[in-house]
């Protein structure tokens, strides 16, 4: 897991702009989706193209987090990556910011009927969770996914996000929602990325301007006030 902490001076610029440390330090379950992103054998098996390695040590916290949330009446959305129907597209992406040979493998081990879409197997999804396929980093933005539509039909206006790659997907994913109207905020350690250095400028950016970050035990504990503030 990567060794993260939001520095000071960024604390004290977001207490001042948003009047307290932690902007969404109260969030009611009941409106609250888990949203996690690309935790797929892709992205978590050995040897496969998009492996990131420190995403396989967030597992234990992701299953946490899920597992409070739906204790307390919120949903979690597993969401995964696919290539299907991405040829012409998204061809800017595949032809000129990969090799042909990187394109294509990434092309056949994401496409929905291969091995790599698949959920990583230590995940502990359940049947009442979502899983929603996405075919753009963002599954916010515009024709990537049914995400959007799928939390405002459970009336879901804050999010909880987690998973990999922390400054792609999940980042990418992060702003769109916030610029949706959606209360985002990132689950600190249940985000991974290649290094600790590239997981703290994410973290750091998304902070200073576009929503919360939190570890999972804060979002319980935002979770658990919320849920005392809906009963009151």
């Amino acid at each position: 897991m990567h060794e993260f902490s939001l520095p000071p001076d960024l604390i004290e610029g977001v207490t001042n702009r948003t009047g307290r440390a932690h902007p969404f330090d109260v969030m009611n379950p009941a409106k609250t989706a888990f949203v996690v992103i690309d935790m797929q054998n892709y992205f978590m098996k050995p040897g496969f193209q998009g492996e990131v390695p420190p995403a396989r040590k967030i597992v234990p916290a992701v299953n946490k987090m899920a597992a409070a949330l739906r204790a307390m009446g919120g949903h979690v959305v597993w969401i995964k990556n696919a290539t299907n129907d991405t040829r012409e597209s998204w061809s800017v992406f595949h032809d000129h910011l990969m090799t042909p040979d990187r394109r294509d493998t990434r092309y056949a081990t994401m496409d929905t009927a291969h091995e790599g879409h698949n959920l990583w197997g230590e995940l502990e999804a359940k049947p009442e969770d979502a899983q929603i396929v996405k075919k753009r980093f963002s599954a916010f933005i515009q024709g990537s996914s049914e995400i959007e539509s799928h939390l405002r039909a459970r009336g879901i206006d804050n999010l909880l996000i987690g998973g990999t790659a922390t400054n792609v997907c999940c980042e990418s994913s992060a702003r769109d929602a916030m610029m949706l109207n959606f209360k985002v905020t990132m689950v600190s350690n249940a985000l991974a990325t290649y290094t600790d250095e590239i997981h703290a400028a994410s973290l750091n950016a998304f902070y200073s301007i576009f929503g919360d970050v939190q570890t999972v035990d804060e979002a319980i504990a935002s979770l658990e006030r919320g849920q005392v503030q809906a009963a009151a």
